[in-house]
């Protein structure tokens, strides 16, 4: 950060860092819950499958919805969209009796949730120069980590003092309070009245024509014909899952694996996801780092990027832990490397492509990172349940994690197939 120059920017990236760990709080209550829901409705790890393929396809179909709106609506009316419905749909969990009904609920809250990403890569690239983009995104990015810290401390305590119902009431109703703050303080950099002239010509210092005229729509269709929109698709398309599941599994595998009790607050889960915070912010950080050190914005991004993809390798070896610290060590460091790729393959989106196209490319590569996580959850419940009926779940677990080892560097190689400079797209 520049100290010369006004900083009302970061007050911004505060509110999206909340609104992302409200985001990841609401959709990380399942997993927590899992179960004590198991018992309720009588699940198979495949009828648990179908409940998040249920949320990540409604999460896919609304990308593609929330991406294109905002781009024509702003982020101001967008994000107030997104957080309404997605804290409606958390709330209503607590009146389903069924597991139809609670899938039909996490279609509700994927379709809502769809929102916070495209609007939050838009924010940043609104009042960021490219230089700051990548750090700013870690920092809001990282709030998906908090969620998921806040989770295994939040929910097991409301579990047990009031019940799963309620677990559900209060976590979704988190979103509320924040869209007090987000009416109050939140306006684009043009319009925004404590906004200085002086932060005004630093967040457009590095844009060219096009990223500072955002009037102009563009058809939607025109992307899919462009090299790097499909740079953006891949990338996602082979990481997303890989989180998803950590997300969703990761409290199951270490119940299943090494018996914790998912009924107290863990401090296994909350190591994990501490470190994931680390890796986002610090993964921002890096490829910032870089640029302010001479690298031309792609070779710092594209350098960055391989490092994480190469620090995951390592989860491959988590089949071989014969305790729980060993785990978590390996996997802290697999979520900590997918939350720095994260900061980073989000910024490229800004880095290739106009401010008035930004939501829209955002939300086509967030629904192939979706895609990626309906399917695959389907191969993790046939894993699973195929070698929990063999008498070893855990053999399961481990060809789950060797796809995850290798996931990133294949994502890596697409990416630099279809955009090997990352050139700027002229719409």
């Amino acid at each position: 950060m520049n100290s010369k120059i006004p900083q009302y920017r970061w007050r911004i990236v505060l509110l999206l860092f909340f609104a992302t760990t409200i985001n990841y709080l609401d959709r990380q209550v399942i997993g927590l819950l899992k179960p004590t829901l198991e018992k309720e409705f009588n699940w198979t790890e495949s009828d648990y499958s179908q409940v998040i393929m249920a949320f990540t396809a409604a999460y896919a179909t609304g990308f593609l919805f929330f991406g294109r709106i905002i781009d024509k609506i702003g982020t101001k009316l967008g994000y107030t969209i997104s957080v309404i419905w997605w804290s409606i749909a958390a709330v209503l969990h607590a009146a389903v009796s069924s597991t139809f009904g609670l899938a039909s609920m996490r279609m509700l809250l994927g379709l809502g949730e769809s929102g916070n990403f495209p609007a939050a890569i838009k924010t940043v690239a609104e009042w960021f120069p490219k230089k700051e983009r990548a750090f700013a995104t870690g920092i809001f990015n990282s709030g998906a980590n908090i969620g998921a810290v806040v989770a295994p401390i939040m929910v097991p305590w409301i579990l047990g003092a009031y019940g799963w119902r309620e677990a559900f009431i209060i976590t979704g109703g988190v979103g509320f309070i924040w869209l007090i703050f987000w009416k109050l303080y939140y306006e684009t950099p043009t319009k925004h009245p404590k906004l200085s002239q002086e932060e005004l010509e630093f967040i457009n210092s590095d844009a060219d024509e096009q990223e500072v005229e955002t009037t102009e729509s563009v058809k939607w269709i025109k992307l899919f014909g462009i090299r790097q929109t499909w740079a953006f698709v891949f990338g996602k398309m082979f990481t997303d899952p890989i989180w998803w599941f950590f997300l969703y599994w990761l409290p199951s595998y270490f119940a299943e694996r090494f018996q914790l009790d998912l009924k107290k607050p863990s401090i296994e889960l909350i190591v994990v996801y501490t470190a994931t915070t680390i890796g986002s912010i610090g993964g921002g950080y890096l490829s910032g780092y870089l640029i302010k050190k001479g690298w031309t914005v792609f070779k710092a991004r594209k350098a960055s990027m391989l490092s994480f993809a190469l620090a995951v390798l390592p989860v491959f070896f988590a089949q071989y832990c014969t305790n729980i610290w060993q785990a978590v060590g390996l996997i802290a460091l697999a979520m900590a490397a997918h939350q720095a790729w994260s900061a980073n393959i989000f910024t490229t989106a800004s880095d290739m492509f106009p401010r008035k196209a930004i939501s829209s490319v955002v939300g086509i590569g967030s629904m192939a990172g979706s895609v990626g996580g309906i399917l695959f959850p389907i191969l993790v419940g046939y894993l699973l349940d195929t070698y929990k009926k063999a008498g070893d779940i855990n053999i399961g677990y481990n060809v789950i994690f060797i796809i995850c080892s290798m996931a990133y560097i294949i994502a890596w190689l697409a990416m630099h197939f279809f955009a090997p400079k990352m050139e700027k797209v002229k719409l």
